[in-house]
C-alpha cells in the first residue's frame, strides 16, 4: 500500500509530529511506500518529495497568509502534482487546518483518495484548537457553533485579530469544507477526544472512526534504583497551555527536590529569565533535545511531569516515559487520567494546583525502594498492554483497509 503522509510541519516540533513520523516509519518497516506532503522550513528533515512542499504561511505576506489560512491555492496545486506522480491508496493527514488548509479536499476528492485524519487537537470544533481562554482557563463557550467567542474572549493569545479571523475560519470552513463531509475516517488519540467532537459535532457520528492510542517503540529498559535517580522531568513544548508556570513554582518551594526542563517554544524566553531573576537554583533548562540524548535525559529521571491545563488528547510525554519505566505525575484532565491510573503507574493532581502538585511531588519522592520498582514496572506493562506498535499497526491498517472499502463503495 502507497500512503500519502500529510502535516503542517515537516520536523520534529511537537507531539503530532512525532506521530507523524512515527507512523510512516512503522508503515516502511512493515514493507510499505510511504510519502509526504508539508510545507518548507530550514528545519525540514530530508524528503524526496520536498519539492511538492508549499510555502510556509509565515513566509509570504500578512494578506496572502490570511487567505492561505482559509483555503492554500498553492497547496492546491502542489498536491495535485504530488498524486498525479506517485498515485497513494490513501492520505492521511495530521496537522493540517491553517496552513496547508481543506484545499486538499478537493485535489484528493477528484482522484477518488480516501482522507483520514488524526484529531490530535480540537480544530474541529474549537477555533482555538485548545478549549483555552486568553487566561488559559479551560473553555467551552462556542459549543461548536458559537465562535464569535474566540473573538470575544480573544482566546489566541490576547490578539483580538488573530482570534477574529481564527472564529470566521471556522464559520467559513463548516459552510464550504466540513471535515465531517470531506474525512473519510477520523482517529481520535483518545476516548477523551472523541466525546469531545461528538459533543460539539454530532455528525461525526457519521464519520467512520478508531480509538488509538499513540504508539511508541519500547526501549530496552536498564533499570536504575530510585536513589539513582537524580531528577524530575518536564519534556515537551514550551507554551502557556502546558502548565510551566505552576510547575516552576511548586519547584521553587521545594529548592532540595532538582528540576530538568527540555524543550523549546514560545515561552521559553519567559520561563528562563524567572527562573533566573528568581535564583531558582534546582531548575535547570537543556534546551531541545532529540533521539538517543533525550531517551538517555528521560530514561535517568525519576518521574516525568505533565503539568497540562488544557485538554491534552494521549500525551507523547507519557507514552515515552511509560515505555523506558518512568513512572509519570501527571494534571488529572483531558485524556491523561485515562492512560495514567493514579497511585498504579503515577500519580494524578488537580490541574493549576500548584500546592497539590507540590504535595504529589513529596510524595513521589519519598518512595521506597519496593513501591517505586512497581510503579516503574506497572508503567512498562501498561506501555505493553495499550502502545504496542504491532498492536498499534494492525489496528491502523485494518482501518485504513475498511476506510478504503468504505470509498470504493461509494465512488
Amino acid at each position: 500500500m502507497k500512503i500519502l503522509q500529510i502535516n503542517n510541519f515537516h520536523y520534529r516540533r511537537g507531539g503530532s509530529e512525532s506521530v507523524y513520523f512515527n507512523t510512516a516509519e512503522l508503515l516502511k518497516r512493515k514493507g510499505h511506500e510511504v510519502i509526504f506532503f508539508s510545507s518548507n522550513m530550514p528545519e525540514n528533515l530530508p524528503c524526496e518529495q520536498s519539492k511538492y512542499f508549499i510555502t510556509n504561511i509565515n513566509n509570504v505576506s500578512r494578506w496572502k497568509g490570511v487567505q492561505n489560512y482559509f483555503y492554500n491555492r498553492e497547496a492546491k496545486e502542489k498536491l495535485k502534482k504530488l498524486i498525479e506522480a506517485e498515485k497513494p491508496d490513501i492520505a492521511h493527514a495530521h496537522l493540517f487546518w491553517g496552513n496547508i488548509s481543506p484545499s486538499i479536499f478537493s485535489v484528493l476528492k477528484k482522484h477518488k483518495i480516501p482522507l483520514v485524519h488524526t484529531a490530535h487537537d480540537y480544530r474541529m470544533v474549537c477555533p482555538a484548537y485548545t478549549f483555552t481562554d486568553i487566561s488559559g482557563n479551560v473553555c467551552e463557550k462556542c459549543q461548536g457553533k458559537r465562535f464569535y467567542w474566540c473573538a470575544v474572549k480573544r482566546c489566541s493569545k490576547g490578539n483580538i485579530l488573530e482570534s477574529l479571523i481564527m472564529a470566521v475560519e471556522m464559520y467559513f470552513r463548516n459552510v464550504y469544507f466540513s471535515p465531517v463531509k470531506n474525512l473519510d475516517g477520523v482517529i481520535y488519540v483518545s476516548n477523551f477526544a472523541k466525546q469531545k467532537h461528538l459533543q460539539y459535532n454530532p455528525g461525526f457520528s457519521k464519520v467512520p472512526d478508531i480509538v488509538l492510542y499513540n504508539f511508541v517503540e519500547q526501549s530496552n529498559r536498564h533499570y536504575l534504583a530510585q536513589n539513582e535517580r537524580k531528577y524530575f522531568l518536564y519534556f515537551g513544548r514550551l507554551s502557556h497551555e502546558k502548565g510551566l508556570h505552576n510547575l516552576i513554582e511548586a519547584f521553587r518551594r521545594m529548592p532540595d527536590l532538582p528540576l530538568k526542563i527540555v524543550g523549546t517554544g514560545p515561552e521559553e524566553q519567559e520561563l528562563n529569565d524567572y527562573v533566573s531573576s528568581n535564583q531558582i537554583r534546582n531548575i535547570e533548562f537543556l534546551g531541545f533535545k532529540t533521539s538517543n540524548l533525550l531517551k538517555k535525559i528521560v530514561s535517568e529521571a525519576e518521574f516525568v511531569i505533565v503539568p497540562s491545563e488544557w485538554y491534552e488528547n494521549n500525551p507523547m510525554t507519557v507514552i515515552e516515559a511509560y515505555s523506558m519505566g518512568v513512572p509519570v505525575i501527571g494534571a488529572k484532565i483531558g485524556g491523561i487520567p485515562e492512560i495514567l491510573p493514579d497511585g498504579k503507574t503515577g500519580f494524578l493532581f488537580t490541574p493549576k494546583d500548584v500546592e497539590d502538585l507540590k504535595n504529589v511531588v513529596a510524595l513521589a519522592s519519598k518512595l521506597n525502594e519496593h513501591e517505586y520498582k512497581s510503579m516503574s514496572d506497572n508503567a512498562l506493562q501498561f506501555a505493553a498492554d495499550n502502545f504496542d506498535e504491532s498492536s498499534y499497526y494492525q489496528k491502523l491498517i485494518d482501518f485504513y483497509e475498511k476506510v478504503i472499502s468504505f470509498k470504493k463503495k461509494l465512488n
